[in-house]
């Protein structure tokens, strides 16, 4: 009886331990139905291709001003951060020793200039009396003598002018427009002509250059796509400028030409474009990006929230078949276009990506697509909802 008893109970608790464990198991895949996700259907359209590359500030014009003449720093004749003109006084030296050296080139000068005729006359009457009382080599002496009072006269003019031009020197000006920077001397301090420190620096900022630096390897990819006939070139590249502060500049730009060489050390290519800078925000030597529009490709937009990039650089994505299940796609991009990837390969016409309800997706997966719209800010809303 005990162990009838016994036996009664362990089967009882055997049961109830089943019925536990199975109320506790979740429900099969297929008892819960297939996932619901967000698709949208690709399509292959006409996509501006452009590349985000960094660049650099570089000023449209400087200039390092340096003395010509050496002196005594008596006056600085400008205002530093003022915008100057081509020929604008920016600093005087002492004369004095210049406006000596005027005077005496001037009275050189007018002393050869009195010899001249002198020697003329002489030449007349040699000429004159040759044959009755004037030798040959009387004549030949004559005409030497004149010769030389000419090239004396001609000699002392050039020393003037030399002379001239050095005192001018002494008033030390800007030689391009531009902005004018502290000076780096003081009244009183002794300059030289032609040292190697600059007394001040005048930079123009309207146009500025801005170098963009590109990989060797991109372009030569740009340029293959070009000769297939991938992409198709715009006749004049397009260019904006983003700024600092995330800011976009408020001018594109202009290309100035490609560098001809690559940097050893970063394998990188220079693209140099111009850019008016009326308001002078953008300043020598900061960085930039800019976004160059290199074309049109045929491609497909791929939002970048819909993908997962390798540690090769390729991207994944899913797209829901035709038989209802989650299928992963690997491709390569080509580009960016606002928030969503370029794509060339990799997907075909009317496939549906999945870009809503990413989460816990596996290959074959069941799903259920539901048409979705996605906004340039990344918001999926139900195509019904719209």
């Amino acid at each position: 009886m005990i162990a009838s008893r016994t036996a009664s109970l362990i089967v009882l608790a055997v049961t109830l331990a089943s019925a536990t464990a199975w109320a506790q198991t979740p429900p099969s895949e297929a008892a819960r139905g297939p996932a619901k996700v967000g698709v949208i259907e690709m399509r292959l359209q006409p996509v501006r291709r452009s590349s985000t590359v960094p660049g650099r500030a570089v000023a449209f014009e400087q200039a390092n001003i340096r003395p010509r003449v050496g002196g005594i720093v008596t006056e600085i004749l400008y205002t530093p951060g003022a915008e100057l003109a081509p020929g604008t006084p920016m600093f005087r030296l002492d004369r004095t020793q210049y406006e000596a050296a005027v005077e005496t080139a001037r009275a050189a000068l007018a002393r050869a200039q009195a010899a001249l005729p002198v020697a003329l006359a002489t030449l007349e009457r040699a000429r004159a009396l040759e044959g009755s009382g004037s030798t040959r080599a009387t004549v030949e002496s004559a005409e030497a003598a004149a010769a030389s009072a000419r090239a004396d006269v001609q000699s002392a003019e050039a020393a003037l002018n030399v002379a001239e031009t050095e005192l001018s020197w002494t008033v030390v000006t800007s030689p391009i427009e531009g902005i004018a920077g502290v000076p780096e001397v003081s009244v009183g301090d002794l300059v030289t002509a032609g040292q190697g420190d600059a007394l001040a620096t005048v930079t123009r900022l309207d146009p500025i250059y801005v170098d963009m630096f590109e990989p060797s390897a991109r372009i030569l990819s740009i340029q293959d796509q070009i000769a297939r006939g991938e992409l198709k070139p715009d006749e004049t590249l397009e260019v904006k400028l983003t700024l600092e502060n995330g800011q976009t500049h408020a001018s594109g730009g202009t290309l100035v030409a490609p560098s001809v060489t690559v940097s050893p050390t970063t394998g990188t290519q220079d693209i140099r474009f111009r850019f008016d800078n009326p308001d002078h925000r953008i300043l020598p030597g900061m960085f930039l990006r800019g976004e160059v529009v290199l074309g049109t490709v045929q491609a497909y937009l791929v939002p970048q929230r819909a993908t997962t990039l390798g540690r090769d650089g390729t991207l994944s994505a899913w797209v829901a078949t035709t038989e209802g299940k989650a299928e992963q796609r690997r491709f390569e991009a080509r580009g960016t276009h606002e928030n969503a990837w370029i794509v060339t390969a990799g997907l075909s016409e009317g496939d549906r990506l999945i870009i809503d309800g990413l989460n816990g997706l596996r290959d074959g997966a069941a799903v259920e697509p539901v048409p979705v719209t996605i906004d340039a800010m990344g918001v999926v809303q139900d195509v019904k909802a719209n």
